[in-house]
């Protein structure tokens, strides 16, 4: 049996959580997979193949970002000749992008993040609603099977989209334990929030209630990362942007912060509580999304839009900090990247026999 799997709409360092996934899926279904597999990449993107069979595609020169690269990589996988060749032998396609690009007649995956366009359609323009609904939802109605990462994103899908929940499995992403583990090394006195200031991040509100902690604790830090941070004006003393950051540098920040705090008003599953915990970091976090359900008990949870219960959520965590350490610890431990690709492989082989 062989599974294709495509990365054409991928775009290094714009998706977020979505590239996290799918860069490590690859990996997983790499060490434990025991299908074929060929990952069909943009022509100058190889090593998004993680070590994969891959099959390249040369992309039009005016589109390697931003919206217009959605149809100039349909275009381009349309004139592939090796693409349509190494096509007639995929059993069965993966989408793990969401956008079903190249299209097929195989049977289809698809991997569905979020509706957060349906959600919270006020954070988008008009233009990129229409294009979320036009290339996400008609995607997902017309897979086999639909891949989300919560139960709160599946019973979305049922709510938003009438999806048949018999077509809907939910798989956890998994955390690379090599790089997030827990250390002896001493925490600081600095609060920690990994995003970019998308709007649903909730950065103003965070500002904020940092703003009410740092006048208890004078010397109290705010570090920020994520691309786009220069939009945040007019800063409070104390916060530190340092911008987009290694996942090295992320991983040391992780064991030296005295707490996340993850106030993002939506998420379909939040990475960055789990990669916390497993680096022995408390945390504090939204009652929002996925959130509750990825943290499970080993969290503070709190109110995103209320200033005083955020900062109220990271007093508590401070407080409790030897107890939330361990508690995180153990929970991000059944998350792994190898058992989210032994699902995807099961997902895989139940679609090619007529069974999704």
């Amino acid at each position: 049996m062989h599974v294709g799997i495509s990365l054409l709409t991928l775009s290094p360092g714009e998706q977020g959580g979505a590239e996290t996934y799918a860069r490590h899926l690859l990996r997983g279904l790499r060490s434990v997979g025991t299908l074929d597999y060929s990952a069909f990449v943009p022509g100058r993107l190889g090593d998004a193949a993680e070590g994969i069979q891959a099959v390249a595609v040369r992309e039009l020169p005016f589109a390697h970002h931003g919206p217009p690269r959605i149809p100039a990589m349909s275009i381009a996988g349309h004139a592939s000749v090796e693409l349509h060749r190494r096509l007639r032998k995929i059993d069965v396609v993966h989408y793990p992008l969401t956008v079903a690009v190249p299209r097929t007649r195989q049977a289809r995956v698809l991997t569905l993040h979020d509706l957060q366009h349906h959600d919270f359609p006020e954070l988008f323009s008009r233009s990129r609603r229409m294009f979320r609904r036009f290339a996400y939802d008609r995607a997902a109605r017309s897979a086999q099977v639909v891949i989300v990462a919560s139960e709160f994103v599946r019973e979305r899908a049922f709510e938003r989209l009438g999806l048949d929940p018999s077509r809907v499995h939910v798989i956890p992403h998994g955390v690379e334990h090599e790089l997030f583990k827990p250390s002896d090394e001493p925490r600081e006195h600095f609060l920690l929030y990994p995003a970019r200031p998308w709007k649903h991040k909730n950065h103003a509100r965070l500002l904020q209630a940092f703003v009410d902690l740092r006048r208890e604790v004078p010397g109290l830090r705010l570090v920020l990362t994520g691309d786009g941070l220069d939009v945040l004006r007019n800063l409070p003393d104390g916060v530190e942007c340092l911008g987009s950051v290694s996942h090295e540098d992320l991983a040391a920040l992780y064991r030296r912060a005295a707490c996340l705090v993850f106030p993002s008003l939506y998420e379909g599953f939040g990475l960055p509580v789990l990669e916390a915990m497993a680096s022995g970091c408390p945390v504090a976090a939204s009652n929002r999304g996925a959130i509750p359900e990825v943290c499970g008990d080993a969290a503070v949870l709190f109110d995103p839009d209320d200033v005083h219960a955020i900062a109220n959520g990271v007093r508590d965590a401070l407080a409790r900090a030897d107890e939330l350490r361990e508690r995180g610890i153990a929970h991000a431990a059944t998350f792994t990247w190898e058992e989210t690709a032994r699902r995807h492989e099961t997902v895989y082989e139940q679609v090619a026999s007529g069974d999704g």
